[in-house]
């Protein structure tokens, strides 16, 4: 019994590291956000004083109108580009996250797999037919979650495909609108 015992004690702290890992990655992403929020911020309040001063410079209705149609082109280019930089941050940190999960429940899975084994043998005479359904049920739960966890991927996959093609589209029509303007 000891045995088993040191398992689950093993196959919990396993755990605890996984999902501690898991939290890391999380942070990481989360900081990568931050700072690019940040530094955009920075950049659009700076630049919004800028436009302000020049607006407040124009000598007459033609340099004014001139100042704001030369605003729209740099807003919408740089507004694309958050939203890549954007994407490949949230990209990145869940390909990261998925392949550190994916390799933590694979171990844990291992281990606890591990645990029933050892929990099957010391199991008492007579009580084979339970274990067996504990197994099924342990087999059955294991295959379901892989199913989810693919099903999982191709629609976060399906969604940044979605997105990139909708952030590609996007600037596109920014530089034919800018450039018929």
């Amino acid at each position: 019994m000891t045995n088993t015992a040191e398992q689950f004690a093993a196959n919990s702290k396993a755990t605890l590291e996984a999902a501690q890992a898991l939290a890391a990655k999380g942070q990481d992403g989360l900081e990568k956000l931050v700072d690019l929020n940040l530094a955009t911020s920075k950049t659009v309040l700076g630049e919004s004083f800028a436009h302000a001063k020049a607006v407040l410079g124009a000598k007459d209705a033609q340099e004014l109108a001139a100042l704001q149609a030369g605003l729209a082109k740099p807003l919408a280019e740089k507004s694309a580009a958050y939203a890549q930089n954007f994407q490949k941050i949230v990209a990145g940190a869940s390909e990261e996250f998925t392949k550190a999960a994916q390799a933590n429940v694979a171990e844990v899975q291992k281990g606890f797999a591990a645990l029933i084994e050892s929990a099957t043998k010391n199991a008492p005479a007579g009580s084979e037919s339970a274990v067996a359904f504990f197994n099924n049920a342990i087999s059955a739960g294991q295959n379901a979650f892989a199913t989810a966890q693919s099903s999982a991927k191709q629609a976060v996959e399906a969604a940044q495909a979605n997105f990139t093609n909708v952030a590609a589209q996007a600037t596109e029509a920014v530089k034919k609108a800018t450039k018929s303007a």
